[in-house]
């Protein structure tokens, strides 16, 4: 059992250390938050399958069937709305929680001394569970339509990198901004809504035309979704670098910017929440 003692400017000397001191609480929040998410749901985890499936139902029928949109090469379209929504399933899941994830640890908080960014953190932790689930579901989608993968599949870590980046900075900027400002919990939403059809999920983002495309990619999750289905589907929809490196550069600035703002306020939570 470890000692702690209190004592002044021992939080910001030891922060970073106390993080791996208090990595079974992180394990426990984020088990926690898991096991309540689909308690007392008929379906339980298939929550986590029916929401992407359905949405790439009405994204399909309206961008292919309805707008005439065609995917790159022999990409079958569901397979391409697929491959689109999974990161952007994990991104909105975890910010939506991830901003709230303070607020409703406001108990522990106000009462226990710990490295309040295990919060946040476990909150997209469990976010990525749900995105394994997803994964298992494209998978089946592939096994479906007979389209296997190749070589590119073994950078789709880089990229899942990538997506926990974007959702871990965001997250954080707007879980602390919720503490101060109880406003956000009904921006959040709207954003997340709002992302949808601004992020290239049901189209391909080879059909903004090219004088836009570089400022379309200050959409962190541009340059993620079409590095994806890169890796996904074989190449076929073409990796535009200035995009990617956009998107890897906005998401560094969300890192660094996030953990910054999250410590300076970090001091008030107790006091506010």
């Amino acid at each position: 059992m470890h000692e702690l003692i209190i004592e002044p400017g021992r939080t910001e000397k030891n922060y970073w250390r106390d993080l791996w001191r208090y990595r079974e609480l992180f394990l426990i929040l984020a088990w926690r938050d898991l096991a309540v998410r689909y308690k007392q749901t008929a379906v339980g985890v298939v929550w986590a399958v029916v929401r992407p499936f359905l949405t790439m139902l009405i994204l399909t029928v309206i961008f292919s069937r309805i707008a005439r949109l065609n995917p790159p090469g022999d990409v079958p379209y569901a397979l391409f709305v697929m491959a689109g929504m999974l990161p952007w399933q994990f991104f909105s899941t975890s910010l939506s929680e991830s901003s709230n994830s303070l607020i409703g640890n406001s108990n522990l908080i106000s009462k226990v001394y710990f490295p309040r960014l295990i919060v946040p953190a476990g909150s997209v932790i469990t976010s990525f569970v749900d995105f394994l689930i997803t994964l298992a579901l494209l998978a089946a989608m592939m096994v479906w339509f007979r389209f296997a993968p190749d070589w590119r599949m073994l950078t789709l870590p880089l990229f899942m990198a990538l997506a926990f980046g974007a959702a871990f900075g965001a997250g954080l900027w707007l879980c602390a901004l919720n503490v101060e400002y109880r406003d956000f919990r009904y921006i959040i939403p709207f954003v997340v809504q709002f992302g949808l059809y601004v992020s290239p999920v049901g189209f391909g983002s080879g059909q903004v035309p090219e004088k836009w495309r570089l400022l379309y990619s200050l959409n962190p999750m541009v340059g993620v979704i079409d590095g994806f289905r890169w890796a996904l589907l074989r190449g076929e929809e073409v990796l535009w670098w200035p995009g990617l490196l956009t998107s890897l550069a906005l998401t560094l600035v969300l890192c660094v910017s996030g953990i910054w703002y999250f410590r300076k306020m970090e001091k008030t939570f107790a006091d506010v929440i």
